[in-house]
Order: C-alpha cells, then structure tokens, then sequence
C-alpha cells in the first residue's frame, strides 16, 4: 500500500513585497461598485485618498458616501483614459471586458492594480487587515485569502487583549514626555471580563498596584519584570493607606515606568479612583481611566439575577453598604430607597446588611422582599445564598458569608436561577 506523505505547498519563487501606500491626497480609481468596492472604499477613504468610482450602477451603501462627498462616482462604464493622474486602481466590476480593459490601462501607465476577479493578473493584492490601537495589521498568504483574514484575526485579537506583547515607547522620564497613570477597571474578579484595553495596558505596564478585589489570576500572566505592589484594603484587616497608594502611583510615573492601577470592577463605581485621578493631576501627572464592568450588574448576571426586567423592574439604584444606616456619615437616603419598587444592589454591605434591612423594613419596605447574596461573583468560588429582608441578618451568619459579596433586594431576586 503506498504512504500519503504530506508535503509542504510549493514556495512562490517570487513573493509579493509588502509596502503602505500613503494615498492622502493622491487619484485612486475603482472599477466597480458592488461588493468589493463596499468592502474597500472604507479605507481608502479614511487614507485620505482622492476618490474616483466608475461604475453604472453601485450598492446603497456605496452610493451613500458619493451622496455625502466621500468620493466622486462616474455612472458609466470604463472608458480608457480613467486612469490618468492615477496612483492606484481597484478593479473589481462585474463586466470582464471593462476590467481587462482598466488592467491593460494600469500596465501600459505603471499604475499599481488590484484585480478583485484575477489576482494572477493583477499587479497589487489588499492584505487582510485590521487595527488595533494605532497598529495596522496586514497580512498576505499568497493565494489563500481565508487563512490571510485568520492569521490577522489572531494578530489583531493578541493585541488587543494584550496576549501579544508589543511595548510601545514610554512616556515619562525616559523620554522627556509628561508620564501617565492608567487607572484600570478589573471587573468583578473573572479574568476574562477586564476590557480589552484594560488587559493591553497591563501587558505593557513596568508597575502594577493591584487591589484584592481585582482579577487576581491576570497578574500571573505579568512578565517577570513587572512590580505588582498589593494596594489591598482587606476588611478587618491590614491596608494601603490611599495616601501611600497615591504616593506609590505618583513616585513610580515620576521614574518613568508605565504605570497601571488595577482595581475591581470600574474606578469610579466606589473605587476611590477620582481621588486617585486628583492626587496625580495635582502632581503634575494626566491619567488615563479605563472603564471596568460594575459588580453592581454583572454579578447578579453571573448568577440569573436581572437588575431590571419588564413588568418588574424599571430602575435599578446602586449603593455602598459600608457605613450603617444610622452612622451620623450615612449620605444614603434609606427612606427613599424603602419606596422604590425597583431593584435596590448593596455594594460592601455584608456586615452591615441586618441594619440595612431593619433601616428598609421601618421605612415601609415589604419584610417579605427577596434578598439574594453572591459572594466571589463571577470567580470559581462564586457561591449564592437567598434570604428575605425579615431573614437575611441570620442566613448570613448561619451560612458563613463573608466579603466580597454583592447583595441584590427585589423582585427580581425571584425571577433568577436560585429560586
């Protein structure tokens, strides 16, 4: 029986040379106004090119950028002499005789062409491309234009999340350039939920001042070089003062490290991270804030828990449980909140949430309302325990739950998974 031996494909003796055309400015013309052009004339419009499409008839959408200016559309057929002043050509009709005439043309003027119906014919082939962040991507296989469009999907999805390291060059004291702290929003604790930007940034930090709240498992995936300083605020237990914190962020910019402060779910969502953005304006530093997804609904997400829902609930209201209700420092309104038929999310409210629903229950709150706790939201120790406002207080002792929990009250609490 004979052996299939597998082989590799032939190499092209003659492969294309890659090259960025900068086109601002400079005649391209385009064969053609059907699906090729749809695809192509977004870039080459951004590119600034000077945009001429010849073409009898051509799609809505391609119609709509001759309407609003983007480019100037002869509703004809090619005709020889389209191509003079031109810089590039994109030949992509669907008249054979009109494209072969526009590649006669483009050889005989030394134009570069792409030919959307022959790439043997053509003199240019459109690389797969994407961006990501200032970085164009183009990726040519030859003749296979599905594993070209694969292989700069991976290429554009590692930058983005930051699995593909590509440093950019510093800011700060190395470069003469005024630094700049990102403070990053962690999400609720997956590591999978930190925004695509966040997880860039922190593949290109020198120093990461991490909080416990945040996702712990991606600062395993820091080079080695990388600072990680714990800037965790444990209840009960050991803390970074927030001066210290702010003294650390402005000292390690000042050096000209690229600086990422990596916080639970989003910044600004009681995350103390405009007072961080303050200390570091009044130092002379700018901040850049990525925005993370709130606890407040993801975690309830996590376990079936809409904080909203037709016919149940039409606003949902956000507040920190660390201070008690009857705390002379309270800025929350728990009379009001009593009212609201909507859903009511406690942040940071565990040790606290038997004062919490006695303030509620007196101020005419149903005791019956649903109460569901989910502690380590959206983690592998994720764990939910429902309760009542009229039981909730002992459930939480008798099962344990310990911070950080997310405490939903509502209706919707009986619309999830857990009832």
């Amino acid at each position: 029986m004979a052996e299939h031996v597998q082989t590799a494909p032939p190499r092209d003796p003659h492969p294309a040379y890659p090259v960025g055309l900068r086109l601002a400015g400079r005649r391209v013309v385009v064969v053609g106004g059907g699906q090729v052009a749809q695809r192509r004339l977004p870039a080459l419009i951004a590119a600034g090119a000077d945009i001429v499409l010849v073409s009898p008839s051509a799609k809505p959408s391609v119609e709509a950028m001759a309407t609003a200016g983007e480019i100037r559309w002869e509703r004809r057929r090619y005709e020889e002499g389209d191509l003079d002043g031109a810089w590039y050509v994109l030949v992509a009709s669907s008249d054979p005789d009109a494209n072969r005439t526009a590649s006669a043309e483009a050889e005989r003027a030394r134009v570069w062409c792409v030919r959307s119906d022959d790439a043997e014919a053509a003199t240019a082939w459109t690389p797969a491309t994407g961006r990501s962040d200032g970085v164009t991507v183009a990726v040519l296989t030859g003749r296979d234009p599905r594993r070209s469009a694969a292989v700069r999907d991976a290429v554009v999805e590692g930058l983005r999340d930051g699995t593909l390291a590509a440093p950019r060059r510093r800011a700060g004291t190395r470069t003469g350039e005024t630094p700049v702290v990102a403070l990053v929003g962690g999400g609720p604790g997956d590591p999978d939920l930190i925004t695509v930007r966040g997880r860039r940034l922190l593949a290109e930090a020198d120093v990461v001042i991490a909080d416990r709240l945040g996702p712990r498992d991606l600062l395993d995936e820091l080079p080695p070089h990388v600072e990680v300083i714990d800037a965790a605020k444990i209840p009960y237990g050991r803390a970074m003062a927030q001066e210290a914190i702010n003294e650390a962020l402005i000292e390690h910019a000042r050096a000209g490290k690229a600086v990422v402060r990596l916080k639970g779910g989003d910044p600004f969502v009681f995350g103390r991270g405009m007072e961080e953005a303050h200390a570091l304006a009044a130092a002379g530093i700018a901040c850049t804030v990525v925005p993370g997804i709130s606890s407040s609904i993801s975690v309830p997400g996590a376990v079936g828990i809409p904080v909203t829902h037709r016919g149940v609930a039409h606003e949902f209201t956000v507040v920190s449980g660390h201070v008690a209700p009857d705390d002379e420092r309270s800025l929350v309104d728990w009379a009001a909140l009593a009212r609201l038929r909507g859903t009511l999310v406690v942040l940071m409210g565990v040790d606290k949430i038997g004062a919490i629903a006695r303030a509620l229950v007196e101020h005419g709150k149903a005791p019956g309302t649903p109460v569901a706790l989910i502690q380590e939201g959206t983690t592998a120790a994720q764990r939910r325990v429902d309760a009542t406002l009229a039981t909730v207080a002992e459930v939480v002792r008798a099962e344990g739950v310990r911070p950080p929990a997310v405490i939903v009250i509502g209706e919707v609490v009986a619309l999830g998974d857990g009832r």
